[in-house]
């Protein structure tokens, strides 16, 4: 019944991968579907002429330049500054001066300088006409330009395969190149159309918390000027300016002022050209314009005391001459950049080469030495910003972005533009969403690139599982990765973008984990069978096994035909516990720790268990309905698979947030199958009952051990239960309701099962109480049943256990109390006739005690004497005693022994009382058959005696005297009180037996002692002891009345002695039930019956009245009771009498009334009825007795002699 069940956790120690679709293992080869077009790796025209420019840039490169040789020099006439156009001023050493090309500068201004000496310097000799410099400096860069060539071949090699340049054409177009750098910029002319937007954010200048802005422009040395906007830090000009330029190493120069117009302001306009307040500039390189631009720039210091803040928005549009149809530079890097990486994809195989590069702009290194120095050429040349470089290079690797650590590259660059436009930095006010839109890149081109990024990092990490498998560390670090890059997409959508409330990273993540989990278990419930065998099952001989169970299950029936759930076989659920399980157990080990990034948010492991319990848990609830239907399968079955579920809850789901704290469903699920299981244990245990006992009867039932007192079948019968109930326990039912359900199921079982056993002990006990041993055994055998039951109920809750299984057990409790009971009583019934036996040896014995009056035990010699007697009365009982109780102290459990002992103190001292205290009226001959029951006691003895005396004609006083020959005497009382208190000491055992409180209270006790109290009392005692408690001595004659009286009494108090007198008045007599074959003389004889009377009159007799059946008296009587005693304690006996002369009068009929009945009203007037004796208890019949003992007592002669007084036999009338 228990062996079969399996409460174990599954084994699920094996990594559990799934298969991978088509359409994740195109993503995994780095295939996008939904990528942005790369419509320049097609434009020949474009790529010819981006070539070109590449080999422009890398011929003579920006970095190789030149630098100014300035040194200290001084001005003889006055000069200005070619940066600033300030007025080089001051006694000598006013600024600084070139040496090669001449240029004059201030010493703040030098750094600003961005030309090429070298090349600045050709210019200039050309220009005026010094033609041996030039070409002392033209060859100086043909020998730099050959000297690039020779030391960096591996470029200009890359630069022809990236554009497919044959090597011939290359030879030419490398020529062309140096040619077009030695020609400079003589050649080379632009006409520019800068328009002045805005600004924001400018700092204020006045002193009333503003300024008044406006800039100027200057190309070369043409300089215009925008109108002022007055108080305005944010001022909109909207001004269109052109210009003409006709060199290439030429500078833009943008500078806002705020305008003053004070005498200050004029009169340093006369030393120094800026007479108004620097409040912020941006220097472009005209080399850097192509095409139409729309940027904003941020105002930059000129020096370092300089106070700038804001951005200024200018729209440049550019027509570079010979250039004119040719794109703009940042479409010509484009193109260069996403050519270069095609290229090197290719050469990879398909996947990306990435960099080894440490450091915070490690960023910024999108290839190796040769294609980084290439595309960074490009872009110093021709003013390619690094946020633009970085955006193209984040486009490039979005069709690649499922390649092997492009993820993490991603999330890195998307981090830094993200940072580039919404880190603004302090002194500009522009938005992040106003710079972003100014951006080169293009913003709408940009963010649909986003947006195609966010939807396939969806779908792939919806399938996380496929994509990116555990077992493969790469993989999952690109995971994480994926996921930083999903949330650097949020971040920019929200700083950047500025969206309201786009979605959050952390439930897009879940909703993806969410979703792979759906489409997972779907996976694994599809293909259990088939994922399990290959997951867990290694052996081949148990596969084959398991395929043929699955053959012969399918051919009963069309359930299970593909290795889905049946109706027939429970064998599908275990095997989806353990594959969810290994989902779980790979979720938490190896995914939790990748997704780390929401910690507060998303716990893979948590989100995998409750989806995956969830889904399990519809599918389960389903299959158990349908199963509780047809219930094909065993209920061990069902409970293994409860054990499964259970594991798997308190495992994984118990505390995962939406679960925990709360009460899960599945043992609602489980609840008909456990009771199923729970009543089918109930004949499992009914048949091991029967068998532990037969088989321990067989074995005569001995104790399982030295210290053991009961039998084995015990141990056995609780051995199973407990089995049972460990069951249980190991169920953890977290639903209180149905444990409750539970444990009242479990509770008629051990009702059942302990009650069952309880018969067989009670059936076979009475045959085996003649073998002491083995009843004492059988005993305790009840008694452990009632200690394991104890147990067992504290192990089910005890005070906190379902009220109506802990009524069960407690009613059940009482029951095998009552069994013990019984036992016990049966037990020592056994043992009454040897205690009997014994009982009237002890009272042979204290008959032989003499001596008459009252015992003084005060006395030392007298308490001696009769302590000395007790012992000698006391021997057979004790003898007979001492043999029995020393072996039941041995082999009797404590409770047991203390029943036991109730059951032979009971019989002890019903026994003493019986045969001793109040023996049989009449010897064992007699009509008394029933006295020598065990259960006779004083009331018993007193009916019999009633019966016994009312059978006769009549009884006399002298009849009952003969009997009272058998009381005691006070001596006798004495040494039995005596002897009373040694047995009650032996059977308290000096506290190993019954409590001392018990023997005093017993009620057996009480009787003897009362009994034996009688003899001591005096007469006036008994006498109102019995007044106050026969009040039912009128019992007979409204059962059987033969006749009534009239009657009227009178009770009067004098009011200063407080003496009570009684007058009655005797009326009449009617309806005299008697027959007689003589004379008939009726009288009424009226006797007061109480205490202190014995020198008071207490009988009147009426005048007699002949052959009257209905006589009339009218005869009054006065009683006088004195002031002792108050007239509760008196009552008025009438006995109607027939007149004989020389004979004995014979009683026709009696009736009582008892003072207390009118001491209210103080008199009664009433007709009484007549029975033919009057009813006595125990009590009153005891006192007789006693009494009756009392020869020279005259109240007590008349007193016995009255109420013993019954109707005779009437005279047969012919």
């Amino acid at each position: 019944m228990f062996t079969g069940i399996d409460s174990s956790m599954p084994n699920v120690k094996r990594k559990f991968t799934l298969s991978q679709t088509m359409a994740a293992q195109k993503r995994n080869a780095g295939i996008a579907s939904a990528m942005v077009a790369r419509a320049s790796l097609n434009d020949e025209e474009l790529k010819m002429h981006v070539y070109k420019k590449t080999l422009q840039a890398l011929i003579y490169p920006i970095s190789s330049t030149t630098p100014h040789n300035f040194q200290i020099w001084t001005a003889t006439s006055p000069t200005y500054c070619y940066e600033c156009e300030g007025l080089l001023w001051g006694i000598a050493r006013q600024g600084v001066r070139c040496t090669e090309c001449g240029v004059k500068t201030h010493e703040k201004c030098k750094d600003l300088l961005n030309a090429d000496c070298l090349s600045r310097a050709a210019e200039k000799s050309s220009k005026h006409g010094a033609d041996d410099k030039a070409h002392s400096i033209i060859m100086t860069m043909k020998d730099r330009m050959k000297t690039r060539e020779k030391n960096k071949p591996e470029i200009f090699e890359a630069i022809r395969k990236v554009f497919s340049v044959d090597k011939k054409s290359h030879a030419g177009h490398m020529k062309a190149v140096k040619q077009s750098v030695l020609d400079g910029t003589s050649k080379w002319s632009a006409k520019l159309a800068i328009t002045v937007i805005c600004a924001q954010g400018l700092i204020a200048k006045d002193k009333s918390g503003t300024s008044d802005p406006y800039v100027t422009v200057q190309v070369g040395k043409t300089k215009k000027r925008t109108k002022t906007v007055l108080q305005d830090l944010n001022p909109v000009w909207n001004e269109k300016f052109y210009f003409e330029c006709h060199n290439a190493s030429d500078r833009i120069k943008v500078r806002v002022w705020d305008e003053d117009d004070d005498f200050k302001s004029r009169l340093m306009s006369k030393f120094n050209r800026e007479s108004d307040d620097f409040l912020g500039q941006a220097i472009i390189e005209v080399r850097t314009l192509s095409g139409e631009m729309d940027v904003w720039y941020n105002l930059e210091k000129r020096t370092d005391k300089s106070a700038v803040s804001g951005a200024i928005r200018l729209h440049i549009s550019v027509e570079i001459k010979g250039e004119e149809k040719v794109a703009p530079y940042h479409v010509q890097y484009t193109c260069l950049h996403e050519n270069l990486f095609h290229y090197l994809c290719e050469e990879a195989g398909g996947s990306v080469k990435l960099p080894v590069v440490k450091g915070d702009d490690a960023w910024k290194v999108y290839f190796d030495d040769t294609a980084q120095e290439i595309v960074d050429e490009f872009a110093m040349r021709y003013g390619i910003e690094s946020i633009y470089q970085a955006m193209t290079h984040f486009s490039c690797l979005s069709s690649k972005y499922m390649c092997a650590g492009v993820p993490a590259v991603m999330s890195t660059l998307l981090a830094n533009i993200n940072a580039y436009y919404a880190h603004t930095t302090s002194n500009t006010a522009v938005s992040a969403s106003d710079r972003f839109a100014a951006s080169n890149f293009g913003k709408e081109k940009f963010v649909k690139l986003l947006d195609q990024v966010h939807n396939s990092v969806r779908i792939d990490l919806s399938m996380y599982r496929n994509n990116f498998p555990a077992s493969n560390p790469e993989k999952l670090q690109d995971l994480k990765s994926t996921v930083d890059l999903l949330t650097s997409i949020t971040f920019f959508r929200m700083k950047v973008q500025e969206l309201s409330s786009p979605p959050r990273a952390s439930q897009v993540v879940k909703d993806c984990v969410k979703a792979c989990m759906k489409s997972t278990y779907q996976f694994l419930y599809e293909n259990c069978d088939e994922l399990y065998q290959r997951e867990f099952q290694t052996d081949a001989t148990e596969k084959e096994q398991q395929q043929q169970a699955q053959q012969k299950e399918s051919g009963q029936g069309q359930d299970g035909q593909d290795g889905g759930p049946s109706i027939k076989s429970l064998d599908f659920w275990p095997k989806l516990i353990s594959l969810i399980i290994s989902v779980i157990e790979e979720d938490k080990n190896s995914y939790t720790l990748v997704l780390n990034q929401f910690p507060q948010e998303l716990h893979v492991g948590q989100v995998s268990a409750e989806l995956m319990w969830t889904l399990f848990s519809v599918d389960m609830k389903y299959a158990l309905e349908e199963h509780e239907q047809h219930k094909l399968c065993k209920s061990i079955d069902y409970m293994n698979l409860l054990f499964k579920v259970k594991w798997l809850y308190n495992k994984y789901v118990a505390d995962v947030p939406p679960y925990k704290g709360t009460i899960p469903e599945y043992p609602g699920w489980f609840e008909p199958f456990v009771l199923q299981w729970l009543g089918e244990n109930d004949d499992v245990s009914l048949e091991y009952l029967h068998s532990a006992y037969d088989r321990d009867k067989k074995d005569g039932f001995q104790q399982t051990a030295e210290h053991s007192l009961f039998s084995a079948s015990v141990v056995d019968v609780f051995t199973q239960l407990n089995q049972c109930f460990d069951v249980i326990k190991k169920l953890e039912c977290p639903d209180p309701n149905i444990l409750n359900c539970y444990m009242r199921r479990f509770a008629k079982t051990i009702n059942k099962v302990l009650l069952a056993y309880a018969d067989l002990v009670r059936r076979d006990f009475p045959r085996l109480t003649s073998r002491e041993k083995t009843a004492c055994i059988l005993m305790n055998n009840i008694q452990q049943l009632r200690v394991q039951l104890e147990k067992v109920f504290e192990s089910m809750g005890g005070n906190d256990l379902d009220p109506e299984a802990a009524n069960i057990l407690k009613e059940l409790q009482s029951k095998l109390s009552g069994v013990l009971d019984e036992l016990a009583s049966m037990f020592a019934n056994s043992l009454e006739l040897k205690i009997q036996g014994s009982v009237q040896e002890l009272g042979a014995l204290l008959a032989k005690v003499k001596g008459g009056g009252n015992v003084a035990l005060s006395k030392p010699s007298d308490r001696q004497n009769v302590s000395h007697e007790a012992d000698m009365v006391l021997r057979p009982l004790m003898d007979l005693l001492d043999g029995s109780l020393s072996l039941y102290a041995q082999m009797c459990e404590k409770t047991v022994l203390k029943r036991l002992l109730k059951e032979l103190w009971r019989i002890v001292i019903h026994s003493l009382e019986k045969s001793v205290v109040l023996p049989p009226l009449t010897d064992p001959g007699s009509n008394l058959p029933l006295l020598l029951s065990n259960t006779a006691k004083i009331e018993d003895v007193s009916r019999l005696f009633l019966n016994h005396v009312s059978g006769k004609q009549q009884v006399s006083f002298l009849e009952l005297s003969k009997e009272a020959e058998k009381n005691l005497t006070p001596r006798q009382c004495a040494v039995l009180d005596m002897a009373l208190d040694t047995i009650k000491q032996y059977f308290h055992a000096g506290g190993s037996g019954l409590k001392k409180t018990f023997l005093d209270k017993s009620p057996e006790l009480q009787s003897l002692r009362y009994a034996l109290s009688l003899y001591t009392q005096t007469t006036d005692t008994l006498i109102k002891t019995f007044v106050n408690t026969q009040t039912s001595q009128d019992q007979p004659s409204s059962e059987d009345p033969v006749g009534e009286i009239s009657i009227q009494v009178d009770l009067f108090t004098h009011p200063g002695t407080g003496e009570h007198k009684v007058t009655v008045k005797v009326v009449a007599a009617n309806d005299l039930k008697w027959q007689t074959t003589g004379m008939f003389r009726p009288f009424v004889e009226v006797n007061l019956v109480g205490p202190h009377l014995s020198d008071k009159r207490r009988k009147h007799t009426t005048k007699s009245k002949s052959n009257n059946w209905s006589p009339k008296y009218n005869e009054t009587f006065h009683f006088i009771l004195g002031n002792e005693e108050d007239p509760d304690a008196y009552e008025l006996h009438f006995c109607v009498k027939d007149y004989c002369f020389a004979r004995e009068d014979r009683l026709l009929g009696v009736a009582v009334m008892q003072l207390r009945d009118i001491v209210e009203q103080g008199s009664c007037a009433c007709w009484c009825a007549l029975g033919k004796r009057v009813q006595l208890d125990e009590t009153g019949w005891t006192i007789l007795r006693i009494l009756s003992q009392r020869s020279n007592d005259e109240v007590a002669k008349e007193f016995v002699k009255l109420k013993s007084e019954c109707r005779g036999q009437e005279d047969v009338v012919v």
